[in-house]
């Protein structure tokens, strides 16, 4: 616990449903916590769905990431108020579906594709360079981006980017940066109880938070496609 009580975390997208299982988990385990949302209203809703768990060490505003500006602006800020940034976790995005890929519009293309792989480029180039070297920095990521799935394949599509571009981070970083992605199967959140097979919100929480505190952990793919396959990560980690 007081290992974490000064880290610094910043996790983009937490207000989801799976962002707020990793969220949870960093203040659980004593880190200042860091989630930039859309609007201030967002922030306010988003605190209070956390109730007892958001304490003051979780930081809450309305800050653009999803474009090369914003997300610099962002790494700057945190630098800022908190003296820098020692892990991120980055659950960006959500699920589309209901056409083929020749059926989809330009409208489809720059939001189920062009715009989430351009907020996790955003957010890697502006913060991989001001990253102390103690913590992590970890892509989420869903099966898909390994497997086609006919009727949502931008989602496929942008998933298999997004993880493709953490295999050239980790290649370029070497030895300097711990660039993992956790690669989830079905997940269950608050909003979708889901199967007790699933692997669960805060279980994704509480491997990141293992991972950022694994120095020996190089750079690497975590599946979490169930419940039992986060146990076994956890304790092997442990």
């Amino acid at each position: 616990m007081a290992e974490e009580a000064t880290r610094r975390v910043l996790v983009p997208g937490g207000s989801g449903a799976v962002g707020e299982g990793v969220v949870r988990a960093y203040l659980a385990a004593g880190a200042i916590v860091v989630v930039p949302t859309r609007t201030e209203q967002r922030a306010d809703e988003f605190r209070e769905l956390l109730g007892d768990a958001a304490s003051d060490r979780l930081h809450l505003f309305a800050h653009d990431y999803a474009t090369f500006e914003g997300a610099e602006t962002l790494a700057a800020t945190m630098r800022e108020r908190f003296g820098g940034i020692d892990d991120v976790v980055a659950p960006i995005g959500g699920w589309w579906a209901g056409k083929r890929l020749w059926e989809i519009g330009a409208a489809d293309w720059d939001a189920a594709f062009t715009g989430l792989a351009t907020t996790h480029m955003a957010v890697a180039r502006a913060v991989l360079p001001r990253l102390s070297g103690r913590g992590s920095y970890a892509i989420v990521v869903g099966e898909s981006a390994l497997h086609p799935v006919p009727g949502s394949g931008l989602v496929s599509m942008e998933q298999a980017a997004v993880l493709m571009m953490r295999r050239v981070l980790a290649a370029e970083a070497g030895d300097e940066q711990r660039i993992h992605a956790l690669v989830l199967g079905p997940v269950r959140t608050r909003v979708l109880p889901g199967e007790p097979s699933w692997v669960s919100a805060e279980q994704i929480g509480t491997v990141a938070v293992a991972l950022s505190r694994s120095p020996g952990e190089a750079s690497r793919e975590v599946s979490l496609r169930t419940s039992a396959e986060a146990e076994q990560i956890l304790a092997r980690l442990a």
